[in-house]
């Protein structure tokens, strides 16, 4: 038991020293020493009650450690044999330039939500786009996630934060890294026919779950896009059907080119199709006008968009299995497809107005707006190409200039003589 000054019992772990300061002390879980002191008796052992109860619930931290001594330890830690060296210079990169100099000095314990949404809003208000904000605020749930299990921190302050797209950027597209990941993952599965061909034509998934071997003019090597699959409940329907309609607009019904890889998906599918009817029992009911449909589940029976998100979402799971958090491919909807084929068609350099024809718009106009997000690294290609031909065109200057300068001297007859100083006699 500990006594005051005067001999007074304080309580166990409690002392005053000679200055008539209070101190009481302890060893924690963690096997730290741990003093609390002042000169009010009472806060003294206040304070010193409710570290022993938190000590005794395991709810106390390790100890206090900055945001910056944390990620050196996360990334030395968890990070090392995890991610690639091109990975880990990315996250260097993101955590330097917008994390450490505004949160890295603080405690972990002492940073609060608060703290990491003004620094999100800050972000966005100095110009950076969703992903980047993005992946900051991934960056900091791994980071406060592995502080917890370690008992550094007793919640994250960084989850439960959510984050909007830039309104100006509705539309995902896959890079073309995404795309080659993410078909490569898929080949060999059931809709690994549909994927193709809805990122080789632009297709809308209703007007692919729609199509009929008969749409498609193997003559022409075209498809016939006439009609789309609607999965809704009418007013006369008990509940949600398979209706067929005329496509979106008078535009819509159109012609599309089948390209190698679409065509080689398309005749895969066929006999997928056949192979998939075959099986299914004489007792299934497939109504008479979904019969003949190409592109169907796996018991024969129609598309709608639900079904094939969550196809995709299959695909992206087994994906991210082997990426680290901030390498994970976003997830993204059946029409992220359409968009692909759009954005690879600029970068192929296809004319707007024919990309326009592809994907059914009724104006150029329609088309210009939504993919004003990849047209400026189109026409940045496009003045490129016109800077080679500015550049051999200058060249060919330069070369002219050198041609008609050593006419000049030849014709010029100089004679050159040298003295104190070298000079020139012309003829």
């Amino acid at each position: 038991m500990g006594k005051d000054l005067k001999g007074k019992e304080l309580g166990q772990g409690i002392v005053q020293k000679k200055s008539g300061r209070y101190e009481a002390r302890y060893v924690d879980r963690f096997g730290k020493r741990i003093s609390i002191s002042g000169n009010d008796l009472k806060d003294v052992k206040k304070r010193y009650n409710e570290a022993l109860y938190e000590n005794d619930k395991q709810i106390n931290i390790r100890e206090n450690i900055t945001l910056d001594e944390w990620y050196k330890e996360w990334m030395d830690v968890y990070k090392f044999d995890v991610i690639r060296e091109n990975t880990k210079k990315y996250y260097n990169t993101v955590y330097k330039k917008h994390i450490s100099p505004y949160l890295g000095m603080f405690n972990l314990a002492d940073i609060t939500q608060y703290q990491i949404k003004k620094r999100l809003k800050e972000l966005k208000e100095n110009g950076y786009k969703f992903e980047t904000c993005n992946k900051v605020k991934i960056l900091l749930v791994d980071i406060f996630n592995k502080a917890l299990i370690n008992e550094y921190v007793r919640r994250n302050p960084a989850k439960g934060i959510t984050l909007k797209r830039d309104e100006k950027k509705d539309i995902r597209v896959l890079t073309r890294e995404e795309q080659v990941t993410f078909f490569d993952c898929c080949k060999g599965t059931f809709y690994d026919n549909l994927f193709v061909t809805a990122v080789s034509t632009g297709m809308r998934i209703g007007e692919l779950a729609a199509l009929k071997w008969e749409d498609i003019d193997w003559d022409h090597m075209v498809i016939n896009v006439r009609k789309t699959l609607v999965y809704q409940k009418y007013e006369s329907d008990p509940k949600k059907d398979f209706h067929f309609e005329d496509p979106k607009t008078s535009t819509s019904t159109r012609k599309i080119p089948i390209n190698r890889q679409c065509e080689l998906a398309l005749k895969k599918q066929f006999m997928q199709k056949r192979a998939v009817a075959s099986k299914q029992p004489i007792t299934k009911n497939v109504r008479e006008d979904c019969a003949d449909l190409l592109f169907t589940t796996r018991f024969n029976t129609p598309l709608n968009s639900q079904i094939v998100c969550d196809a995709i979402n299959k695909i992206i799971e087994e994906i991210n299995l082997t990426k680290d958090c901030l390498d994970e491919m976003e997830s993204f909807s059946a029409h992220c497809f359409r968009h692909t084929f759009a954005t690879r068609c600029f970068e192929a350099g296809i004319a707007p107005k024919t990309v326009q024809k592809y994907l059914g718009h009724a104006t150029l106009q329609m088309t210009m707006d939504l993919y004003t997000s990849v047209m400026p690294q189109h026409m940045e290609t496009e003045m490129n190409k016109f800077a080679d031909v500015l550049d051999t065109i200058s060249q060919s200057g330069d070369n002219l200039v050198e041609k008609q300068y050593k006419n000049t001297v030849h014709n010029a007859k100089i004679t050159v003589f040298r003295g104190d100083s070298m000079g020139y006699n012309w003829c």
